[in-house]
Order: C-alpha cells, then sequence, then structure tokens
C-alpha cells in the first residue's frame, strides 16, 4: 500500500468513510490526515518538483524548521574548536568612554591571560569592550550574533563571528561552549540571559557552573530583592541563591572561574 492510500476505512467496512473509532486516513510521511484534512489535490513530491506558483512556501513553519537545524549545525560545527570559554553579557549601549567598558577590556585581558577564550554577543558596547580586551592580549574572541529590527553587526575585535536568527539556538551556544557566566551591567538581554543560565544549572540542565555578576552597585539590588523576597518566601533554595557570585574585584571573577573550572577538569 503506498504512503497516499487511504487505511482503516477498508478494514471497518465503510469504503473509505471509516467509523468514530477507527476513522479513515491519508499518510503523509509521518504526518497522518483524517477526515476532512484527508482531501488533498497533490503530493508533497508533486509539490516540491513544481517550480511554478508563489514562494510564500520560503516562509512556513516547516522550511523555518530546516533554518533552525541549520543553524545549530553551523554553529556546532563552527565553535567546537573552540578553547575553554567564558561568556560575558552586557548592555550594547555603553559608549566606550564609560568606566563599564573599561572594566569589560580588563575583563576581557585578564580571562585572556587566564586561558579562556571570551565569548560575547558580539555587538558593541560592553561586549566589543570584553572582545577587545581579549583580542589584544593575544586571546581568542569569539562573538555570537543576532539577527535585529535594528543593523548591529559584528564588532571588529572579534576573532570567529557567527551570526544567528533564533535566539534559542544562539542561548544553546552560549550554554554548551562556555565554563562561566560573567554578568556585566546590562539590560533584558543581559537578564534574560542570566536567568536561563541559573535555570539551566538549577535544574541540571548543564553541568554546573559559575555565574558572576559584576558590580555591586548594580546588581546589589536585584541580588537582595532574590535574598529577601524570592528566597524568603520559599521560591528558591539556599543552593539556588549560592549559585551566584556578585563581585566588584575583576581577579576574584577570574578567580571564582578559575577555581570552578579547576574543579570540573578534576572530576572528568
Amino acid at each position: 500500500m503506498d504512503s497516499d492510500s487511504t487505511t482503516n476505512g477498508d478494514r471497518s467496512g465503510q469504503t473509505g468513510l471509516g467509523t468514530e473509532e477507527n476513522p479513515s486516513e491519508k499518510r503523509r510521511g509521518p504526518v497522518v490526515l483524517r477526515r476532512g484534512q484527508r482531501d488533498e489535490a497533490t503530493t508533497t513530491d508533486q509539490r516540491l518538483l513544481d517550480s511554478r506558483g508563489p514562494s510564500d512556501w520560503v516562509h512556513t513553519d516547516p522550511w523555518r524548521v530546516l533554518r533552525i537545524q541549520a543553524e545549530f549545525v553551523e554553529g556546532f560545527g563552527s565553535l567546537a574548536e573552540v578553547p575553554k570559554a567564558v561568556t560575558v553579557f552586557g548592555s550594547a549601549r555603553t559608549p566606550r568612554e564609560h568606566p563599564e567598558y573599561a572594566v569589560g577590556r580588563r575583563l576581557g585581558a585578564e580571562l585572556a591571560g587566564a586561558g579562556f577564550a571570551v565569548i560575547t554577543g558580539g555587538g558593541p558596547g560592553t561586549m566589543e569592550a570584553a572582545n577587545r580586551g581579549c583580542q589584544e592580549a593575544g586571546g581568542f574572541s569569539v562573538g555570537l550574533g543576532i539577527e535585529l529590527p535594528f543593523e548591529q553587526g559584528l564588532n571588529p575585535w572579534v576573532d570567529l563571528g557567527v551570526n544567528f536568527r533564533y535566539f534559542f539556538a544562539r542561548k544553546t551556544m552560549f550554554v554548551k561552549y562556555s565554563q562561566a557566566f560573567i554578568g556585566l551591567p546590562g539590560g533584558f538581554g543581559t537578564l534574560d540571559e542570566l536567568f536561563e543560565a541559573l535555570t539551566l544549572v538549577q535544574t541540571k540542565k548543564v553541568t554546573k557552573f559559575p555565574v558572576v555578576l559584576f558590580g555591586s552597585d548594580y546588581w546589589g539590588g536585584l541580588y537582595d530583592w532574590l535574598r529577601d523576597s524570592v528566597h524568603a518566601g520559599g521560591k528558591i533554595g539556599d543552593k539556588d541563591l549560592a549559585l551566584l557570585h556578585v563581585t566588584d574585584d575583576i581577579d576574584d571573577a577570574v578567580r571564582v572561574v578559575n577555581e570552578a573550572y579547576q574543579a570540573w577538569e578534576d572530576v572528568h
């Protein structure tokens, strides 16, 4: 019986009409079509091979699945040889003359000196600063860009850059190829990445690695709220709160990353 044959109907004795418990069906590969969904004027092969007609199909969900798959393949292939790395998050809006830019630049250099590649979102601001510090110190600087309504592009201090359409594919690369996360002051994007990382560590979806928040003046209020409201209200436990390390010292941030990586190496 070929893939477009009607099944179940003949077995039910209804000559293709089926019954309520055993309806007639048509199979389109792994997809099962029943009742009114069975009526198709063409086959999948026919639609594939016919080059005429509108091009709307390139915007359909099945076609997007292939794009998503391609992003994962490209990301895994491009980043597979990246050495041990730390992802640094931070605002794209930080001016180059701002003190936070200088902090990001020094942090990137110190991480490179400790033997870590630096991964950022590849944009301007704090991300650029971390990439720049790493690259200038002779480290390996990586940028994972994202398609946005406003054109941004990868900053010039990225050695290896990969651009993504989809945030979730990009987030997977941040997690998969990092041994630690460091959050410099940032906005919604930084908060999004921060809490996703914490959730993945909390639920043991990824091997535990440190999440460092740099800048107590900036992050202190958030940490206090997590401690005094979220933790005190029983929404997270002691171990969850302990996943965050707040510091104002670059050497301390690099120390936390180093110690966590050494502990990981010891058990692997």
